[in-house]
């Protein structure tokens, strides 16, 4: 089996959402499998410390999770057009694999949840595909072949998976297009990985 890493921060469980959304998608692919995991929040107090392992939820991110997978989902809320801190601080201490060429060459994809409609999905997308990018990584979209990305009255983006939250996110999940859509590029993202891994 070879692992797709699903890796994200969530703050009120919409991206966690879609990032399980996109681990189904991955899984229903034969000989590939998702690695869940989260990232821990920062803090602006220098004293504050989070466990080591989350009370809840998949484990945190190691930066071995990188180096072992054979593609990447990278999912974080949008934070004013952008991605969220812990997500971007993980990120930040990546210089080793970069350095190494860890991930050169692997296909990975990117998601979203914002708040409002026109609160900066299309923005938050781009900016995460920036690092991988310098990464070396191949990225993948969702392509209009997938018909929901033309009807969908909530999330969904060529960019990626994304969902729109409303104000009262914890009243709603995330949409059936939004759902498919997700399962739709957690499938396309392994199978592109497979496909890879089978070349000599």
């Amino acid at each position: 089996m070879k692992d797709i890493l699903v890796l994200y921060y969530s703050r009120h469980g919409a991206t966690r959402e879609l990032a399980l959304a996109i681990a189904q998608g991955v899984d229903s692919v034969p000989g590939m499998q998702a690695r869940v995991r989260t990232v821990p929040p920062v803090s602006t107090v220098c004293e504050a410390t989070a466990p080591d392992i989350p009370s809840e939820g998949p484990p945190y991110a190691e930066l071995r999770d990188l180096e072992e997978c054979a593609g990447l989902a990278l999912g974080s809320p949008t934070r004013f057009g952008n991605m969220a801190a812990p997500l971007k601080y993980f990120l930040d201490g990546t210089t080793p694999q970069w350095l190494s060429g860890a991930l050169a060459g692997k296909p990975a994809c990117v998601f979203t949840s914002t708040g409002s409609l026109h609160g900066g999905q299309e923005t938050t997308l781009l900016s995460m595909m920036l690092p991988l990018l310098h990464h070396g990584m191949l990225i993948l979209g969702i392509p209009y072949t997938e018909s929901l990305l033309n009807t969908t009255q909530t999330g969904g983006s060529p960019y990626g998976a994304s969902h729109h939250a409303r104000a009262d996110s914890a009243a709603h999940g995330i949409s059936a297009d939004e759902k498919a859509l997700a399962v739709a590029l957690g499938a396309r993202i392994a199978r592109t990985a497979a496909a890879m891994t089978e070349r000599p």
